[in-house]
């Protein structure tokens, strides 16, 4: 007999929330596919882009010492926009802030493209900046993931591992866009970048709509920066290795290889950067923060010995792909840290992904060191 409780009765108020208002898992696989599809297009504007910005400032820098700032350029752009990213995609909701960063990259993009053609290194610099902005919201889909996917390490791996994609595409988009604008070096490849971005704001642009998520206290939220502290120390350490590494691979690959080796060498490390994600979709009981962020720490260690040893293209890119591995582990253990016990206040967010990018910066200005 059906018990009267259960029984709908006249005046009754059903709940018509949002899914998953109530605290139930959902899965959002539409959101989850949009969100790894405007990332892998926002990675493959990146490696286009990074491909790009340390020869470029080379040939263009007015004197030796400035070579290295469009490429510091990108990672200070990236770093100024991780606070109001994170503030903007709590307050508008991820469509309309993933969209905005998107429309900044293609922006720079155009920006790099006249800059290459006039041969101009302040608009360079300028372009650089842009889409390093756009770079600092796209690093924000990782959080994103999160929530998105019920318990969130399926969904992150999932969006991170998309970007494998890019990597391998990469090679071949710039090879076209360089034929494509003969004679201007590099303005084919900064192109690509631009149109990238576009698509990756097509994607972004038909995210369905997500309710925003509940907020803790703002005193509540920040008082819980000492469980970020240790992840983000590793977090920052990984960037600071990444950049500076990868700032220097395309001008020691120049040195001994054709310039097509260059965009072949970043691809490696972008397939590294994002393949580990879909191994562990597979296991994705492995994708422990404390375990794969000291796997991590080794790889990365392990790559940056290869790299002083290396002394053709070959080992050059042998030791991007175990950089680009190392830096892949170190940022999904960190993340699936930072996130371990339930949601983070933005504020917190903000401030650990500038706190990486600022890592990022400094290794960008290492990276004259190296070379």
């Amino acid at each position: 007999m059906t018990s009267l409780a259960a029984m709908p009765r006249a005046g009754q108020l059903e709940c018509i929330c949002e899914p998953g208002a109530l605290g139930e898992r959902v899965v959002d696989r539409r959101g989850t596919a949009l969100l790894a599809t405007g990332f892998a297009f926002s990675v493959l504007a990146q490696v286009l882009t990074l491909s790009v910005l340390p020869l470029a400032g080379l040939s263009l820098a007015p004197s030796q010492g400035l070579a290295s700032l469009p490429y510091a350029a990108f990672y200070v752009g990236a770093a100024l926009a991780s606070l109001p990213a994170s503030l903007l995609l709590d307050s508008f909701g991820r469509r309309a802030a993933f969209s905005l960063g998107a429309s900044l990259g293609a922006a720079g993009g155009l920006v790099l493209v006249w800059a290459l053609v006039s041969m101009h290194f302040g608009a360079l610099v300028l372009g650089a900046f842009w889409l390093g902005i756009a770079s600092g919201f796209s690093l924000f889909y990782r959080h994103a993931a999160v929530p998105v996917g019920g318990r969130g390490a399926s969904a992150l791996l999932v969006v991170f591992g998309a970007a494998t994609l890019a990597g391998l595409v990469a090679p071949s988009v710039a090879g076209l866009a360089e034929a494509a604008a003969l004679p201007r070096v590099f303005a084919g490849t900064a192109a690509a970048a631009a149109l990238a971005h576009v698509a990756s704001l097509a994607a972004t642009a038909a995210l369905p709509y997500q309710g925003r998520r509940e907020r803790k206290s703002e005193a509540g939220g920040l008082q819980g920066w000492r469980s970020i502290l240790l992840p983000t120390a590793i977090g920052t350490g990984g960037w600071f290795a990444m950049t500076a590494l990868m700032g220097a691979t395309p001008v020691a690959v120049i040195g001994c290889a054709p310039s097509e080796a260059v965009v072949g060498a970043v691809a490696w490390h972008v397939m590294a950067m994002y393949a580990p994600s879909l191994i562990l979709t597979v296991l994705p009981q492995a994708a422990r923060p404390r375990p794969l962020s000291a796997i991590g720490c080794l790889l990365l260690t392990t790559g940056a010995i290869a790299f002083a040893l290396s002394n053709s293209a070959g080992s050059f890119s042998a030791s991007a792909a175990m950089v680009g591995a190392g830096w892949s582990l170190i940022m999904l253990g960190t993340t699936l840290w930072v996130s371990g016990n339930g949601p983070v206040s933005r504020w917190l967010l903000g401030i650990h992904d500038g706190t990486l990018l600022s890592g990022a910066v400094l290794g960008a200005f290492a990276a004259s060191a190296l070379a």
